[in-house]
């Protein structure tokens, strides 16, 4: 029983069937000028033109990527580096990726100022705090619309309005853990960060929106490419393949959304008579990630005693390189739970059988584990 969706999700079979019959049927490398490469570029651009279409932007506006770490290093450094003219400030949250964390941390050692808005009861940014904290030398903020961790929905158009004001930064926003499971809008979005394995699609493959007028340094430089700002042969099966996960995610996003709902009621309800369990997640969570604590347990020794039972769950994000958990303390503020949190992570996928045997295993194993 999988309970780690948010670290990734099983590719689905129709994903997988558009990857393999691309993968035969196009040979030629898309920037090659034979009629096997011009065959190839056509299907890409219907597959950018696809992608584009469902994300409502240009097709200019895509990059594809190998996946939103790529895409949010790219935005972190090539934002920076290219603008850095302007000032040298930026705005974050202790809920980032650590694909957002450490590049900013690398950015530090460089002179920049990196500086992190407070949050609300709810996880949500203080939006009153971060009024106060713009000014006319910050060049970059950028906050992920969903946590990883926690699931915490942001207010991303409002925060896009206040960034809106400063002509000279830019709002990127990593939408990893938001697209194709809750409604979302690139209005006031500068640019934007998500990867294919998070809604069903296959690891490897990601995007970066970049609205036209913005200007970037390249991560990858060398070759052409479907656009000057990330090198490297076009991998057309791939990005075939995420058009198609893009498409099934959003038309039947209402459906699941409905399904998990349901299920973390479920869930939540069942946790609240485990004494020893807190839940951290909070009301401006999506259900799709339930975050808790277990007092006196570690969990990493929780997550192999549940594994022995064939459940799997993770501690904190699948990339992160600490046990404590920033986010759950940021949220909490308190470094128990921050030390013994551990995500939850539902699917549609997922049975009312299946989340009840998760608690009752749950409810055992705290008690084996606490003498």
């Amino acid at each position: 029983m999988y309970f780690d969706y948010s670290a990734t999700t099983p590719v689905s079979d129709e994903v997988l069937d558009t990857f393999v019959k691309v993968s035969k049927r196009y040979i030629g490398n898309p920037n090659s000028l034979h009629k096997l490469g011009v065959e190839s570029k056509h299907f890409l651009d219907m597959a950018t033109k696809q992608i584009a279409d469902l994300l409502k932007v240009k097709t200019s506006e895509i990059i594809y990527t190998s996946g939103a770490s790529e895409s949010n290093n790219t935005v972190v450094k090539g934002i920076c580096f290219q603008y850095q003219n302007r000032g040298k400030h930026i705005i974050t949250t202790r809920l980032e990726h650590s694909s957002i964390l450490e590049p900013l941390n690398y950015l530090k050692t460089l002179g920049f100022e990196v500086e992190y808005v407070p949050l609300l009861s709810d996880g949500t940014v203080d939006l009153t705090a971060l009024k106060t904290m713009m000014r006319d030398d910050t060049i970059l903020v950028t906050i992920a619309s969903v946590s990883s961790e926690l699931g915490v929905l942001q207010p991303i158009s409002e925060i896009g309005k206040i960034v809106k004001e400063y002509p000279k930064c830019f709002f990127h926003v990593d939408m990893t853990q938001h697209i194709g499971k809750v409604p979302f809008s690139l209005e006031n979005v500068d640019l934007m960060s998500m990867s294919a394995h998070k809604i069903y699609g296959i690891k490897g493959i990601g995007i970066l929106y970049k609205r036209d007028e913005i200007d970037l340094l390249p991560l990858i430089h060398g070759g052409k490419s479907t656009t000057k700002y990330r090198s490297g042969t076009p991998p057309l099966p791939l990005c075939a393949s995420l058009a198609k996960a893009l498409r099934l995610s959003l038309e039947k996003q209402t459906e699941q959304y409905r399904k998990v709902q349901s299920l973390q009621q479920q869930l939540l309800s069942s946790l609240q008579t485990i004494e020893a369990v807190t839940i951290n997640s909070t009301e401006k969570s999506i259900p799709h990630i339930v975050n808790i604590s277990i007092k006196g347990i570690k969990p990493e020794t929780l997550l192999h005693a549940l594994e022995a039972h064939e459940i799997y769950v993770s501690t904190k994000s699948a990339c992160a390189t600490e046990v404590k958990s920033d986010a759950v303390l940021a949220v909490t503020n308190d470094e128990e739970r921050a030390m013994s949190s551990i995500p939850i992570s539902l699917s549609y996928k997922k049975t009312e059988e299946e989340v009840h045997t998760l608690v009752q295993v749950l409810k055992e194993e705290i008690e084996r584990l606490k003498w």
